[in-house]
């Protein structure tokens, strides 16, 4: 039996299976993620000589922080771009609320989310298919040592 006999003997159900699963390859019904709310009420401070804010000294560098208003977890990606501006934006996803936003150096510096890809550029906007739903973006502020992020 030749392929094009082949193919025509499985028919349009063989077809489907077998297109089904790429079709909804990024469908959250085919995945169990933990979904997290956006911050809200974002306003809390950074002291840029803490430990814990070191990654910052560096361009490109970043931390995950806590806003004033979080449930437990960081929500914050706090970074220092290529330019060494510091900015900040949700560490939750616009596709699909998953909390893996972080920054990359790539592209002169993006937001990226590691659960699908989803590309953000530093003001938010998406820079893939994979979402138009644009990155919660906050103001920073820095006095002196203390950075703050603030909506």
């Amino acid at each position: 039996m030749e392929r094009k006999e082949f193919l025509k003997s499985l028919g349009a159900s063989a077809a489907f299976a077998l297109a089904f699963p790429c079709l909804h390859g990024c469908s959250s019904d085919s995945e169990d993620l933990e979904q997290f709310p956006e911050p809200d009420g974002v306003d809390f401070t950074v002291d840029l000589d803490s430990a814990d804010a070191s990654p910052l000294a560096n361009n490109g560098g970043f931390i995950l922080a806590k806003s004033t208003q979080s449930l437990g977890y960081t929500d914050i990606v706090v970074a220092r771009n290529l330019e060494g501006n510091l900015i900040a934006a949700s560490q939750i996803c616009s596709h699909q609320q998953t909390e893996e936003v972080r920054f990359i150096s790539e592209d002169g510096g993006i937001f990226r989310c590691s659960t699908h890809g989803s590309r953000f550029s530093q003001t938010g906007t998406p820079l893939n298919s994979i979402t138009s739903n644009p990155l919660r973006v906050f103001n920073t502020e820095l006095t002196g040592t203390t950075l703050r992020v603030f909506e």
